[in-house]
């Protein structure tokens, strides 16, 4: 039997994907999924054909792990996607990209989202020279995101950031290391999502 990881590594081995729940342990190979790639439980086990609700359901329950949001949240953020011109699917994926937390937890400045919401709840964040402690803060372009300047929060921020060297920066978003700060140059689109979903059978969900 492998060592136990946790619900959190059990939901990544679950979903057959690096969820991120548990920071840098994600990206080791103490990793459930560099592990164990299948689901907890028995291997020999093998569900029957999924139907198309249950597909569905299954990939709204992966983004809202993924991004931790709730329902509530999540029915929020496809009803400002279906008002918005455009696929409403992808457009549902770049508002949660959008998330300050997911900003946060794309420049190294915390371990996991949950780390980084905790951050901004804690006031550890500034954009635009205001402190912001909302998690669900969205991003705009020309934002402007910088650590506070109190030692603790310098040395919060910059101990994670130097744990997580090896992880990229998406090109929207420009990090200025030496200073904690960064810049929103652009939008987040489709293809700067790094969950592999299919965004369409949550639309064909909730469109129902």
């Amino acid at each position: 039997m492998g060592r136990y990881t946790g619900p959190k590594c059990r939901l990544c081995r679950r979903e057959g994907m690096k969820l991120f729940l548990k920071g840098a342990r994600c990206e080791s190979e103490k990793c459930a999924i560099a592990r164990r790639d299948y689901p907890p439980g028995q291997v020999s086990f093998r569900r029957g054909k999924m139907s198309s609700f249950g597909e569905g359901l299954r990939e709204k329950q992966k983004v809202k792990r993924f991004y931790g949001v709730f329902e509530e949240q999540f029915r929020r953020y496809f009803a400002e996607a279906s008002r918005s011109k455009g696929n409403t699917g992808e457009t549902l994926m770049t508002l949660f990209e959008r998330r300050l937390d997911n900003v946060v937890f794309k420049l190294g400045w915390a371990a996991s989202r949950a780390e980084a919401r905790q951050a901004i709840v804690h006031g550890h964040i500034n954009v635009g020279g205001e402190r912001v402690s909302v998690p669900s803060f969205l991003v705009s372009v020309g934002d402007e995101l910088k650590c506070r300047s109190d030692a603790k929060s310098q040395k919060l921020l910059r101990g994670r950031l130097e744990e997580s060297k090896g992880r990229q920066c998406p090109a929207w978003i420009t990090a200025d290391n030496d200073n904690l700060g960064a810049k929103i140059n652009a939008l987040p689109t489709r293809d700067d999502v790094s969950i592999p979903v299919q965004e369409q059978l949550i639309v064909e969900l909730l469109s129902k």
